[in-house]
């Protein structure tokens, strides 16, 4: 019961602090390094730390919040440590005021000496959060390194390999770490040589991985040319190393001719030995036909060991099966013809599709501009460029009228929009600048209240800055089919066909007209109108 009543008492506490916006507090349990010896009053007389949330007893010492809980829990009649006292609930209260002091204990940072900031203790948190010196880890989800936080953004910028760079090639954010791998193997626009070392790589066109196969069916033909002019030149190198090699046959048989004669003058000469009396003669001239045997001998060895390395050396067996390759993938590429002739009807399928791709993205970008300066508050703000131009145009009846941007009441509100005749019209052709208000159809014309009857101000800014504007203000007429809720893309338009006359509006002196351009305003009165 003890203990509920002190966590009571704390709750309430905590409570008190939240609702005044008090967050001072402080880790218990933390070695803290204080300016000024902690004075004794400021320990908890149980675990003789830095007393946390103080509780005074009935005999005046004060102890911890969770340490006076620790008391009631281990025993069943708490006494005090200091003098043996029975502690009694009911005389247990908050410190505050030594909580306050406490609170404002000044501490080292636990960083000292490089963070030299001296804070109270309620603070020490707060300035943990936002110490320089403090190690936090990196914010990348991958990186577990540890980092001092006043080199937390060089290492997130320089250092750490999880963090993002921009591909060089295809300007893709990828993790640091993949970079190298995302170039070698995934980027798109990394470039890459072609496989036939086509004219793309002699005039130095390296071609974009993602463009490697596009390219592939782009010079089909030009690969072709290209296998079949080294088959041609394979073809011509075979030929002239069967030439050189009946050449060379025809050379051995020679040489066997001219060792068969040589061994027949031999045995000659041998046979001459046998019947010549004359010993030294004969013994010499056999002596001079053994030196130019044996010189004869190591000579046809020698063509024939050449002979033999030559026959290797170009042996045709190689060259025969890559010409037959090379047959092969000629008889496969020109069946390449055929799907040539279906590639070039896709590449038109797809230029088709390409360009009503484009199409609609131009519709979409001039959709995307529009509602980028479209105004929901009741006002528009029309800039009108190259005025010459297009009273000229209007003048000569190409194009009468423009039409501003619409513009709404409200995001559920009225649509709208305003209508210039710069050459004028009705009343006003050839003489004034005629302009007009619009109400068209809209999403939520269903929802709103028909005819519109608000009061609606058409303004012709003066670019002087002394707002010398011409206005117009008429409230519209729930009687005219101009204001009722539209059955078509727009009502009928409703204004001043002499809104201002061209001698006003293009006079030197004035300057509603700067840099070929004016400026028109229209304002709906949104007084009384409801908004969905």
């Amino acid at each position: 019961m003890a203990s509920e009543e002190l966590t009571g008492l704390s709750n309430s506490f905590v409570r008190q602090n939240s609702a005044s916006g008090i967050s001072l507090d402080f880790e218990p349990d933390a070695d803290y390094r204080f300016v000024e010896t902690l004075e004794e009053r400021y320990k908890c007389a149980y675990c003789h730390l830095v007393l946390h949330n103080p509780h005074q007893t009935g005999c005046g010492h004060r102890f911890c919040q969770h340490c006076i809980i620790s008391l009631r829990e281990l025993n069943a009649v708490p006494t005090c440590p200091v003098d043996k006292e029975t502690i009694k609930v009911q005389e247990v209260f908050k410190d505050n005021c030594c909580k306050r002091e406490v609170l404002n204990l000044q501490v080292f940072c636990k960083n000292f000496p490089e963070c030299n900031s001296k804070i109270i203790l309620g603070r020490y948190q707060d300035h943990l959060q936002q110490c320089l010196f403090e190690s936090v880890l990196c914010t990348n989800g991958e990186c577990c390194d540890q980092i001092l936080r006043k080199d937390l953004k060089d290492h997130l910028s320089l250092h750490c390999k999880f963090r993002e760079e921009i591909c060089q090639y295809c300007n893709q954010y990828v993790v640091s770490i993949n970079l190298k791998n995302h170039e070698k193997n995934e980027c798109p626009d990394f470039p890459v040589p072609c496989l036939h070392k086509c004219s793309q790589i002699i005039l130095k066109k390296e071609i974009k991985r993602g463009k490697l196969v596009e390219h592939e069916n782009a010079a089909l033909r030009e690969h072709m040319l290209q296998i079949l002019d080294k088959n041609s030149k394979l073809e011509e190198q075979i030929s002239d190393l069967y030439k050189s090699l009946e050449f060379k046959e025809i050379k051995i048989q020679q040489l066997a001719d001219t060792v068969k004669k040589c061994e027949k003058d031999f045995r000659q000469f041998a046979q001459l030995l046998g019947k010549n009396s004359n010993l030294m003669v004969n013994t010499q001239t056999l002596a001079s036909h053994i030196d130019k045997s044996a010189w004869l001998e190591t000579q046809v060895r020698q063509l024939i060991q050449v002979s033999n390395q030559q026959q290797s050396k170009f042996d045709l067996r190689p060259l025969l099966e890559t010409i037959e390759n090379i047959k092969q993938k000629i008889a496969f590429m020109e069946t390449y013809d055929q799907r040539l002739v279906v590639l070039e009807g896709q590449s038109t399928e797809h230029d088709v599709h390409i360009s009503i791709h484009k199409a609609q993205l131009n519709k979409n970008e001039e959709r995307f501009k529009l509602l980028e300066g479209t105004c929901y508050n009741g006002k528009l703000i029309w800039k009108i460029m190259d005025y010459k131009m297009k009273k000229k145009e209007a003048m000569e009846g190409r194009i009468v009228s423009i039409f501003s941007q619409p513009f709404y009441t409200s995001r559920c509100g009225y649509r709208l929009c305003a209508r210039a005749y710069l050459n004028g019209d009705g009343s006003g052709k050839g003489t004034h600048v005629s302009l007009y208000f619009v109400v068209m159809r809209g999403e939520f014309d269903s929802l709103l209240p028909w005819p519109f009857k608000q009061k609606v101000t058409l303004m012709l800014l003066d670019q002087s800055g002394k707002k010398n504007h011409i206005v117009e203000v008429f409230r519209a007429d729930p009687n005219s089919s101009s204001f009722k809720r539209p059955d078509g893309e727009m009502n009928i338009a409703s204004g001043c066909p002499r809104f201002v006359a061209h001698a006003v509006l293009e006079n030197a002196k004035n300057t509603y007209v700067k840099d070929d351009t004016l400026f028109m305003k229209v304002v709906v009165d949104l007084t009384d109108l409801e908004e969905l």
